[in-house]
């Protein structure tokens, strides 16, 4: 029929704009007073099934090493290679989403993931579980690039914090129910559980966001991607991100991590000159201008830094100087994310009263001093309250200081913001780790004995303390609230 190919054309053209616009939310969900919080309850669902993720991961590395008869720098890769795609992307999907709609992107999150974990439990060796590990990557860039920034738009001011502090108990749960989560799945039915156990949720995710989350607003004019600034972006975050993985093992001296740093310093000084000459930048230097967003992320930065340097050499202290078994390693260190999913809601609530300053404050300066105890009577006892106050003192910090760093932007620029803000959550992860390696290297000097284990521990925490401490000294600069100017 000579007008068949001329309608298929039609209905494929209807076809591909439904699905790049985004749909009302129905009347009745609307109009509805909840609406704002089913659309936090949604972002939450995000958010948990994020950290569920990282963390499930991480308790399978053993069972993979074993099953592809692999090194352990070999399979590290399965979480370094969704690290960097997440680092090196999430700014520029947050910008992205600015322009085409915060939702639209956020519900294909979902299916992108989803689509990522189902390749990933069939993937047939560890280069194929790496590569269908950088699709699932992509949809949690997706994901995490638009959370912040959909919650900011749906609440008002007042009620910012309450949303993410929702957001981070989510977090947390995600974070603490990993480990146990992932050991009874790869009891179950092996390492594939692991990946699999992600479908149902994204699938609950789609529906979800599909319904709950409202149409974007306020959405920056379509302007021309800076391609030119990404392409700089990305080899020298990812170089600075290799150098920090290969410097422990390979030395810091070493002309291969002097080769990357010096790629990723170049790379940065070339990107700062590009941003702050074009018209279009990705990323919007000038939102550093403002006091409450660089102050954010330099201290948001910092407490993730302790978070996972707190995460990664713990265990080594418990199953090396106390005998832990892996598992019961990961038991006890679930009381820190535990911790910061209880506080975290009421540091919500509190930071719309009180503002986020004393709330950053008191929660770095809490954080500092659990584990300057733990550094200075290294037991049991004192590890468990070390954690208990870490996880206390960083989930009073960080919605109060994501809900700050949010506010002090246009609505017009929260994409960016959010994905600036999962940018320093991720460069924090990679500091933890490689700094207190380092630390913790060099002071076992090679040796496994539990008194050498325990220097490395006490060491470690000490150079946490002093980070927490610092990022506690520098939200004294904030602005108290009653100073704060609502964004123009």
């Amino acid at each position: 029929m000579p007008g068949s190919g001329g309608s298929g054309r039609v209905i494929s053209r209807r076809v591909r704009a439904r699905l790049l616009v985004e749909p009302p939310r129905p009347r009745r969900i609307a109009t509805d007073p909840r609406a704002a919080w089913l659309t936090v309850a949604t972002v939450s669902v995000g958010a948990f099934m994020g950290q569920l993720d990282a963390s499930i991961v991480n308790i399978g590395y053993p069972t993979l090493q074993g099953t592809f008869h692999a090194s352990l720098g070999a399979v590290q890769w399965v979480g370094l290679s969704y690290l960097i795609v997440l680092i090196a992307a999430v700014a520029a999907v947050g910008r992205i989403s600015d322009m085409l709609g915060r939702k639209l992107l956020y519900t294909y999150g979902f299916v992108v993931f989803g689509v990522g974990s189902g390749l990933c439990a069939v993937a047939p060796d560890l280069i194929a579980l790496d590569a269908f590990r950088v699709l699932q990557a992509i949809g949690a860039v997706m994901l995490q690039a638009n959370s912040v920034a959909i919650i900011t738009a749906s609440l008002s001011r007042d009620r910012l914090g309450r949303g993410i502090g929702i957001q981070g108990t989510a977090q947390a749960l995600g974070l603490a129910f990993g480990p146990i989560v992932g050991g009874l799945l790869i009891g179950l039915g092996g390492w594939r559980l692991i990946f699999l156990v992600n479908m149902p949720v994204a699938v609950l995710g789609v529906v979800t966001s599909w319904l709950f989350v409202p149409r974007s607003r306020d959405l920056s004019e379509r302007e021309p991607f800076d391609w030119l600034g990404l392409t700089l972006f990305v080899p020298g975050l990812v170089a600075l991100l290799l150098a920090l993985s290969f410097g422990n093992e390979r030395g810091w001296n070493s002309p291969e991590v002097i080769l990357l740093l010096v790629i990723s310093l170049g790379t940065a000084g070339l990107f700062v000159l590009r941003e702050l000459r074009t018209r279009y930048p990705l990323i919007d230097l000038g939102l550093f201008h403002r006091r409450r967003f660089s102050i954010g992320v330099a201290t948001g930065l910092a407490s993730f830094l302790v978070l996972f340097g707190v995460l990664f050499v713990t265990p080594f202290y418990l199953e090396r100087s106390h005998g832990f078994s892996a598992a019961a390693a990961g038991a006890l260190l679930t009381v820190l994310p535990l911790a910061m999913a209880a506080i975290a809601l009421l540091a919500g609530r509190a930071v719309d009263r009180l503002g986020a300053r004393p709330l950053t404050i008191l929660g770095m300066l809490i954080t500092a001093a659990g584990l300057a105890v733990a550094a200075a009577h290294p037991t049991i006892g004192t590890l468990v309250v070390a954690l208990v106050l870490a996880g206390l003192g960083i989930g009073m910090f960080t919605p109060s200081n994501n809900a700050s760093v949010m506010a002090s932007v246009p609505r017009q620029r929260i994409g960016v913001a959010s994905g600036v803000v999962n940018l320093t959550r991720g460069l924090g992860t990679a500091l933890g780790l490689s700094l207190t390696a380092l630390v913790f290297a060099d002071a076992i000097q090679g040796g496994k004995s539990a008194s050498a284990t325990r220097d490395g521990f006490t060491r470690s925490l000490i150079l946490l303390s002093i980070v927490a401490l610092a990022a506690g000294l520098l939200s004294l600069l904030r602005r108290p609230k009653a100073q704060e100017r609502p964004v123009e």
